[in-house]
């Protein structure tokens, strides 16, 4: 992996996890956690793609596609296990 894949991914995380903690949590969390969601998101989003044998390209759009939608999965789940005293 170099430096160029690196920054590529870091990209690909912060933008994916910017987009999905907009829609999830209608604002986004700061740089930091935006890129750990997107790089989780990007990780189950891949895994999840690779067990559906679904590919929507090998692009940077595509990449984002997949982050983000992954993202969003686990946002809902965190949401979900962590709500905080709401019925």
């Amino acid at each position: 992996m170099n430096i160029g894949n690196i920054a590529v991914f870091i990209l690909v995380g912060l933008v994916a996890g910017f987009l999905a903690s907009l829609v999830v949590m209608g604002r986004g969390r700061g740089w930091f956690w935006n890129l750990i969601i997107g790089i989780l998101g990007a990780i189950l989003g891949g895994w999840l793609a690779g067990l559906l044998h679904f590919s929507i390209g090998y692009g940077i759009f595509g990449q984002i596609v997949i982050a983000f939608v992954g993202a969003v999965i686990l946002l809902l789940i965190w949401r979900l296990l962590f709500r905080r005293g709401k019925k």
